[in-house]
């Protein structure tokens, strides 16, 4: 299978800190990988890396064959970003920001794409409302669909579902599952362990900065574990070490 992500000793250090320390990791097309590591541990900084809004302090990463410090444009130009926090602009409504991402991408028929997506995640009454004045939960429904409008064949997305109530979780996470079984590739980072082992192929642990662990659900289901429980225990250890 294709690798379509790529990172070879990843770094980043900001002063005396260091975010992400040497990560090395790869993702195949068709993977729904996940980043897991608990709150700070690098997943932010590393999807910034990944996605070319970052400069790494060292090492290198290519996406869909794009190295991500000499082309960042074009990374962000093939592939779908959520951030961790969703901000679409406050002065356009939903429509004009997504008539706004169909223009810079030069998507064709945006308008009908986007009625699907109003349709999909259930927020057509909020079209017209500007995005200051939106819920968190819808602002994040907009921004999901502004990086999936253009269908790209690789999405990054920082915590999918911490802004969705259960029931829109569940639409969104067969979504995503659907997409990569379609071809697609799909990279979360997450600290919610039962929706990465609900959902996930593949999955890495970061600590501190640190790749703790690479593997498959697979894997660990065939050995009798489950994610949260290797999970803590990965990350006890190595606060122990």
């Amino acid at each position: 299978m294709a690798v379509v992500l790529e990172a070879k000793n990843l770094t980043k250090k900001y002063g005396d800190v260091i975010a992400v320390d040497n990560v090395s990791l790869s993702v195949e097309k068709g993977s729904l990988f996940g980043l897991l590591g608990p709150n700070g541990s690098g997943k932010t900084t590393m999807i910034k890396m990944l996605t070319g809004q970052t400069r790494p302090t060292g090492g290198s990463a290519t996406v869909l064959g794009l190295d991500v410090v000499q082309d960042p444009i074009g990374v962000r130009e093939r592939v779908g970003i959520i951030p961790e926090q969703e901000t679409p602009p406050s002065f356009l409504t939903a429509t004009e920001y997504l008539d706004f991402v169909g223009e810079v991408r030069k998507i064709p028929d945006v308008q009908k794409k986007a009625d699907w997506w109003f349709d999909f995640l259930e927020f057509g009454d909020k079209r017209d409302v500007l995005c200051k004045d939106l819920s968190r939960g819808t602002r994040q429904k907009l921004m999901f669909t502004q990086a999936f409008l253009h269908n790209p064949t690789l999405a990054l997305i920082d915590e999918p579902l911490i802004n969705f109530d259960p029931i829109m979780q569940r639409k969104v996470k067969d979504y995503l599952a659907d997409y990569a079984k379609s071809g697609n590739t799909i990279f979360i980072s997450t600290h919610i362990l039962a929706i990465a082992e609900e959902i996930c192929t593949g999955f890495a642990i970061l600590h501190k900065g640190k790749l703790l662990h690479t593997g498959t659900v697979a894997e660990l289901t065939a050995q009798g574990q489950h994610l949260d429980d290797f999970f803590l225990a990965l990350v006890r250890k190595d606060d122990h070490a």
